[in-house]
Formats: C-alpha cells, sequence, structure tokens
C-alpha cells in the first residue's frame, strides 16, 4: 500500500496517508496504515492483516478552477465540462486558506459525486504584510510572520520583503522558497 492510494474500506474510500509494514519474529506480516476519509476528512488507524483483501477505490480526478466562497460554500468550474461544481464549507475547511481565485485543484468524485479537492503541493502567493526583520541571534533558523494575500499567516525567513511572491507547501503550510 502506497501512500496517496485510495482504497475502499467498509464502504467508503480511504486515502493512505501512512504506512508502514511492520514484521516480529514468528509472526505474520502485519501493514499499519493512518487513512483519511475522503468524504468525511476523518483520520483512523488500522492495521491489515496479511491475506486480508483491499480493493482500489473507484475514484475520477477531474482538474478545476477556484471561483469563490461565500456563505452557501466553496464554488468550482470544471475544466472540462465548463459545469459549476460546488462544495459545503465543511468539506473545504481545511484547504479554504490556500485557495485563491483562478488555482487549479483537482476534484475527486465517488461514483459519479464530487467528494473532496486535492491541491497542487506547492502555490505561489504574495505577501501582502511583513514586518521587518530584525537583526540579532541569528544562530539558527529565524524566521517571522509574513501574511499573504489569501490572509494565510506563514513563518518565513527575516529577508522576504512585503509584495514578494513565495511558494508556499499546501501539505504543511510552511514556507518553501522564493518565486
Amino acid at each position: 500500500m502506497k501512500v496517496g492510494t485510495i482504497i475502499l474500506y467498509n464502504g467508503e474510500p480511504f486515502q493512505v496517508i501512512w504506512s508502514n509494514r511492520m514484521r516480529t519474529a514468528q509472526r505474520k506480516p502485519v501493514m499499519q496504515t493512518k487513512l483519511r476519509n475522503v468524504i468525511t476528512g476523518k483520520v483512523m488507524e488500522y492495521s491489515f492483516k496479511f491475506g486480508e483483501r483491499i480493493d482500489e477505490a473507484d475514484v475520477s480526478r477531474e482538474k478545476a478552477n477556484f471561483l469563490y466562497t461565500d456563505e452557501s460554500g466553496t464554488h468550482f468550474m470544471s475544466n472540462e465540462t465548463f459545469e459549476p461544481i460546488d462544495f459545503n464549507k465543511e468539506i473545504t475547511a481545511e484547504q479554504e486558506p490556500f485557495l485563491k481565485e483562478g488555482i487549479e485543484v483537482l476534484v475527486l468524485r465517488f461514483n459519479g459525486n464530487p467528494v473532496s479537492i486535492e491541491l497542487p503541493i506547492k502555490v505561489e502567493y504574495k505577501v501582502v504584510d511583513a514586518p521587518p526583520g530584525i537583526r540579532g541571534d541569528s544562530g539558527g533558523g529565524v524566521t517571522k510572520k509574513v501574511t499573504l494575500d489569501t490572509g494565510l499567516v506563514v513563518d518565513a525567513p527575516l529577508f522576504i520583503k512585503e509584495g514578494e511572491i513565495i511558494r508556499v507547501d499546501t501539505r504543511t503550510g510552511e514556507y518553501v522558497e522564493r518565486a
């Protein structure tokens, strides 16, 4: 089981977010996993025993562009059919700080229904507020809090200034590099 694979467990799609094959003396191997429910977003741990059957979920991915967010939910437009795709705020709440107008995402469909979105791993954002870097104890990796054009606040190195474009890892929410 590879990380990122979407499997069917108890009739629902789960994405493998961590896996470890464990083998001890005189016992059958066990695959320890952390699974995230694609529909609800809940994370659970499960150990698959040797010989246990696992089916891959019938999940399709479709490219879409983010349009806007309002009180009714988050709205996207399919790049293939140009039809709107709408999600409840609960489904996209975790990814909402990373969404900016026009960003291309992957919409996951399970049994033909949209269930969640996948963001690109690295996204470029403009820094709208960056306090001046204070020199001093710079023995380690000194950082400061900067605000991006989506309202997201990340730790960035002292040399980052207002108006610069930086790349952020959407999985962890951390600064990666200057664009």
